[in-house]
């Protein structure tokens, strides 16, 4: 995740320059359940509204959760499917508040009603995140659930007004861009205390429909309108958090956006952006998935390190045997293409490793998701290119 609103404090009020410090152990995203009361287009699980066999039972997630505790995990990030629909979940909420966790509701906010929100407020949840793909009419047909938005809308309404942090997440593709201005009008109106812009990444269903993923011009002007509103918002004195997720080549471009506006912040935002170091998987966030699976983050259900029931989380996530996991913790990252000549491989670090596996094949290859220009980061125009795989019986071509 990449925290927009922090960079930007660093413009009025800089910060010391230190080393990249990982906290003590990585966010876990954990997946308890896998069933859904909606089909997403972009759900990266292939959720259903259906029971899955062989899901973790409460004995076993609370051993897990002894385990990740001695690991110094942090935070863990409660999600599925749909997390409420798991008839455990405010009994496994309860244990994670009361061992000391900082406690994250990932829902899709439908199934949530005044009853439910006072629950939600009363066992003490941290934040609540809640998915609009847009307004009424765009977030309906995404979700494919005629209702929907306002289901949502309400759900964040009804949490925030129990006192709870309430974000609205929203994954930008070429098909909804044009409702992000009007939903961070919404989130301003509604007082709704953060906003995280997602991109989309390609694995479970935002696989299969990665052909309408935002043009790359399209993702700068989002981008470009985030970053304003972000600032905006600071200038203003708001206390709300504008981050965002899923590539992270957003921090070189808050760096040019700094250059332009702020030219005399450039080598100091230079310097914090470093610090930063960009893509975190398999090192400072992990995913649980509803069987026990680990992977290195929520996108990489293809790769699989091992699973709670058979061995320790604190092994599994320490283990390099593994390829991938040994190649996502060394520092830097060997990668190759485009990442390997840039100019700032040490702000994103390589970028999404999940994307170039599932469009190249190999997870070390260029990532195909960077909207940035050759001349921006560096390389030479004409540059090697890597190969995507077919989409749909389709090659698949990448315009910058």
């Amino acid at each position: 995740m990449f925290r927009v609103s922090q960079l930007m404090q660093e413009i009025d009020r800089p910060t010391p320059v230190g080393p990249r410090v990982n906290p003590p152990g990585p966010v876990v995203i954990w997946n308890l359940v896998r069933r859904c009361n909606l089909t997403c287009k972009h759900c990266y699980s292939i959720s259903a509204d259906v029971d899955f066999p062989g899901e973790l039972d409460s004995a076993q997630v609370f051993k897990v959760m002894d385990d990740l505790k001695r690991y110094r995990v942090p935070v863990l990030i409660l999600s599925g499917g749909e997390p409420l629909l798991r008839p455990d979940i405010f009994e496994l909420a309860a244990r994670a508040k009361a061992m000391g966790f900082y406690v994250g509701l990932s829902t899709n906010g439908t199934l949530i009603d005044a009853p439910l929100a006072h629950r939600i407020g009363a066992l003490g949840f941290d934040y609540v995140g809640i998915s609009l793909d847009g307004l009424k009419q765009t977030h309906d047909k995404f979700r494919r659930k005629e209702g929907a938005f306002d289901a949502s809308l309400a759900a964040l309404r009804l949490c925030r007004d129990q006192g709870v942090k309430v974000g609205l997440r929203f994954t930008v593709t070429q098909d909804n861009a044009a409702d992000l201005a009007p939903l961070l009008a919404l989130a301003e109106d509604e007082r709704i205390d953060k906003f995280y812009l997602s991109h989309l990444n390609y694995a479970g269903r935002g696989n299969t429909n990665r052909g309408s993923d935002a043009h790359f011009q399209t993702t700068r002007r989002a981008m470009d309108l985030f970053l304003d509103t972000a600032w905006d918002a600071h200038a203003r004195g708001r206390d709300k958090e504008f981050v965002t997720g899923n590539n992270d080549a957003d921090g070189v471009y808050l760096l040019f956006w700094v250059r332009r506006n702020f030219p005399e912040r450039e080598a100091h935002m230079r310097a914090k952006l470093a610090q930063w170091g960009g893509n975190a998987s398999g090192v400072n966030v992990a995913n649980i998935d509803n069987l026990g699976n680990v992977h290195p983050d929520t996108m990489w259900w293809n790769t699989s390190l091992g699973n709670v029931r058979e061995r320790p989380f604190s092994e599994i996530w320490q283990d390099t045997s593994d390829p991938i996991m040994a190649g996502l913790k060394q520092f830097p990252r060997e990668v190759k293409g485009r990442c390997a000549g840039c100019a700032y491989f040490d702000i994103c670090g390589g970028n999404t490793r999940v994307r170039a596996l599932q469009l190249t094949g190999d997870a070390w290859e260029e990532d195909p998701g960077c909207y940035l220009s050759d001349e921006e980061i560096g390389v030479a125009p004409g540059a090697q290119r890597v190969p995507v795989l077919p989409y749909r019986g389709k090659a698949v071509t990448w315009q910058r």
